[in-house]
């Protein structure tokens, strides 16, 4: 409780209310807006940019080739949801995956298909859709994941869980990794200020960006760990395992918020790991 003399932090910024027709919107115009920067930022550390790609789980570099979180993948049908460039699907075909990915925006698509015609000389299917509607039948995919893509970024995490679990095979995989749900609580500040506790870990209001008119045009959602395992278990599926990635002592680079010193005290990734029975 902040004394008399501390100012109280200031809240994310309150919606009445986010449903999922604004926060597409919003976020698939973002995305669009900024895929160059971003691949110019980070597209190194991604692969993007790299012949075959790359699969990297999270900002402390975590890979699927040391994680094997997906098990064996040769001939296996994968499905990747919010995909981006698709550096993690390019990844995984070079391994013998049948793969398709999935992405809200055109912009980030569009670089992957630039990227495949440029490096790779052969394409996967990439399908610009929500994750919360997946244009799939029933049974489709052994296997379903997303690094860091759509699900903090939908109004709908459960329809998500729905969906992929929906479109999985019995006895297939999802996995999902995102930002730790603890990190809600702190600035995004990589630095001294970053370790501060800002905003109550139970406020579920998201964070949300808008323009000069008041326009939404960002919108990221928070739900806790708990959350997150309901959902999964709504949708039908075991959660198998819960990875937090420690920081890798010879890395040195920020990303954001993520950087070696908040690394040292607590983890910036949660990798759920659950299977349909």
């Amino acid at each position: 409780m902040p004394s008399d003399e501390t100012p109280a932090p200031r809240p994310p910024r309150v919606l009445d209310a986010v449903d999922s027709t604004t926060s597409v919107r919003a976020n698939r115009s973002w995305w669009d807006g900024e895929s160059q920067e971003y691949h110019r930022e980070h597209g190194d550390f991604l692969g993007s940019d790299a012949a075959g790609g790359d699969f990297v789980w999270c900002p402390e570099r975590l890979r699927e080739e040391d994680a094997r979180l997906l098990g064996d993948v040769a001939g296996k049908t994968v499905l990747e949801i919010g995909c981006g460039s698709a550096p993690c699907s390019r990844w995984l075909a070079g391994q013998g995956a049948h793969v398709a990915a999935l992405d809200l925006s055109h912009g980030m698509l569009e670089h992957g298909l630039e990227a495949m015609d440029r490096l790779d000389h052969r394409r996967i299917p990439l399908i610009q859709a929500s994750a919360e509607d997946l244009p799939f039948a029933d049974g489709s995919f052994d296997l379903v994941f997303s690094s860091f893509g759509a699900v903090p970024f939908v109004a709908d995490s459960a329809r998500v869980m729905a969906e992929a679990a929906r479109v999985l095979k019995s006895g297939g995989r999802w996995v999902f990794s995102i930002n730790h749900p603890m990190r809600w609580m702190f600035p995004d500040d990589p630095g001294p200020a970053g370790l501060t506790v800002a905003i109550p870990y139970f406020n579920r209001t998201p964070y949300s960006e808008a323009d000069a008119d008041g326009v939404i045009t960002y919108v990221e959602h928070h739900r806790t760990i708990g959350d997150r395992v309901r959902e999964i278990r709504a949708a039908g599926l075991v959660l198998d395992d819960i990875v937090e990635p420690e920081w890798p002592d010879d890395l040195d680079r920020e990303w954001g918020q993520w950087s070696p010193l908040r690394g040292y005290y607590f983890p910036g990734t949660a990798i759920f790991c659950s299977r349909k029975p």
